[in-house]
């Protein structure tokens, strides 16, 4: 996402510090949420093999499906939900991620399982652009990069934590467990996103072709490149 958040007359960093905590977390929590969907993965990927009937080697289309749903959805999703409202955009992507997961946890052949790991990673990319934009906007402006890398620390906080603990369920309990309590985990985040993030439209001429048109600057080409 390059475009910033539009300001309004009440700027929702003027509101009260509770109520951007709470949306704070809620964003955090999503991340989390999804790292772990993302790290665990390769943990459980022995049991997703042996229940699928295959080898290690070919469920390993399981993780590069979720990565190519990160590598697709990320800029398709950012140019066609230019214009839409953050606080709208968070919410679906959060959808969209409980729906890849609760079909990977239901899924019965291998097959619809790398479609589920491929629906799984669409959202991704998109969501930790999104959750950036709205806390830095939810932040005071003196604070608003430490906002940003508390909602980045939730990745941190899924390889440390999530991807062993999920792992850790799928062998006790089942590879399916760990991907249905992750999808109950995206809808209570996006509960807790639609109750405590505020309205925010889309930046004044916001649009697909201004979204893509970062790609002609240098300085995009040179990080991408590092």
């Amino acid at each position: 996402m390059t475009s910033e958040v539009q300001a309004n007359a009440t700027s929702p960093s003027r509101r009260p510090a509770r109520e951007n905590l709470a949306a704070e977390f809620a964003l955090v929590l999503g991340a989390f949420a999804m790292g772990t969907s993302e790290f665990a993965s390769m943990g459980l990927l022995p049991d997703m093999a042996r229940d699928t009937h295959t080898s290690v080697p070919v469920a390993g289309h399981l993780i590069s499906a979720y990565a190519i749903g990160v590598v697709v959805g990320a800029p398709v999703i950012a140019a066609v939900a230019a214009r839409a409202s953050r606080r709208a955009l968070v919410i679906g992507l959060l959808a969209l991620f409980a729906i890849g997961n609760a079909l990977t946890a239901v899924a019965n052949h291998f097959g619809l399982l790398v479609f589920a790991r491929f629906v799984s990673g669409l959202p991704h990319g998109a969501y930790f652009g999104v959750a950036a934009l709205i806390a830095a906007t939810l932040a005071h402006p003196g604070k608003r990069a430490q906002a940003v890398a508390r909602v980045m620390m939730g990745l941190s906080i899924a390889n440390l934590v999530g991807a062993p603990l999920g792992t850790w369920i799928g062998e006790v309990a089942s590879w399916r467990t760990t991907y249905g309590l992750l999808a109950g985990l995206a809808i209570i985040t996006t509960v807790l996103c639609r109750s405590t993030v505020p309205p925010m439209h889309a930046a004044h001429g916001a649009s697909a072709r201004r979204e893509l048109g970062a790609l002609t600057k240098l300085q995009v080409w040179l990080t991408l490149g590092i």
